[in-house]
């Protein structure tokens, strides 16, 4: 599991963040998302076995909002620094 962010354009309410989330929470391997408006972010904990970061983007793409990766890994869940 890694946690990765995703910046969105295009949302203009507290629905748009609602829509995402519950869209990327549908896929597999996604343990959880978090996705605010007010940083245009979608932050999203996510088993690369299972779904590639390319299928996250696309997601929120066939929404209807433009994504693109922040950070390609920003924290390696579990892992000992």
């Amino acid at each position: 599991m890694a946690i990765h962010v995703f910046q969105i354009e295009g949302m203009h309410c507290g629905s748009c963040a609602l829509l995402i989330d519950d869209a990327l929470q549908d896929l597999p391997g996604v343990r959880s998302t978090h996705t605010t408006i007010r940083q245009q972010r979608s932050t999203v904990e996510l088993d690369e076995t299972q779904t590639a970061l390319k299928e996250v983007i696309n997601t929120i793409s066939e929404l209807g909002y433009q994504a693109g990766s922040v950070d390609l890994e920003l924290v390696q869940v579990g892992a000992e620094l």
